[in-house]
């Protein structure tokens, strides 16, 4: 006698299920739906349904991204991200809206978690500016950060580094 197979979860089942665990946009539930049916339109009214039940939301997976990238990277990267998810323009831009004023801090934090100390000479001070450029944090932030802006202001010119 075989094995007793498991039936398989309906579409709608697995949608609910991955959009229980996190955020997910429109493109990356259309991408994993379609391993498990070949016809986009049923895929599309099924998105379509999730949306208009308030399950699947742009500005939701936005703000969660957002949320989950902020402390390691800088606004353009995030900006990146964002984009290569077909979100709306002003869902992007409202997201990132709220990012701008914090970008020296999140700057700073993640330049603190990797290095004790400002660059002494060249060489460190272009390693310390390609971490926070891999990170997408903009050249005027960069420059900022490595000139020791928000450091003590005991004069040693070193910045704060928490414990």
């Amino acid at each position: 006698m075989p094995p007793m197979q498991r039936p398989q979860p309906s579409l709608r089942a697995r949608a609910v299920r991955y959009l229980a665990q996190r955020e997910h946009s429109r493109v990356e539930m259309q991408r994993k739906l379609s391993r498990h049916c070949d016809e986009p339109d049923v895929i599309d009214a099924l998105l379509d349904d999730l949306e208009r039940a308030n399950l699947l939301s742009g500005e939701r997976f936005a703000q969660s991204l957002v949320h989950r990238r902020q402390q390691r990277y800088g606004n353009l990267r995030i900006a990146q991200e964002l984009g290569t998810h077909g979100l709306a323009a002003e869902v992007t831009a409202a997201s990132l809206q709220a990012l701008k004023a914090s970008e020296l801090a999140r700057a700073q934090a993640a330049w603190a978690r990797k290095f004790q100390a400002l660059p002494q000479d060249a060489a460190e001070r272009a390693r310390q500016a390609r971490f926070l450029t891999q990170r997408g944090f903009s050249s005027e932030t960069v420059r900022a950060v490595l000139r020791g802006a928000g450091a003590d202001e005991d004069g040693t010119g070193e910045a704060s580094v928490p414990n």
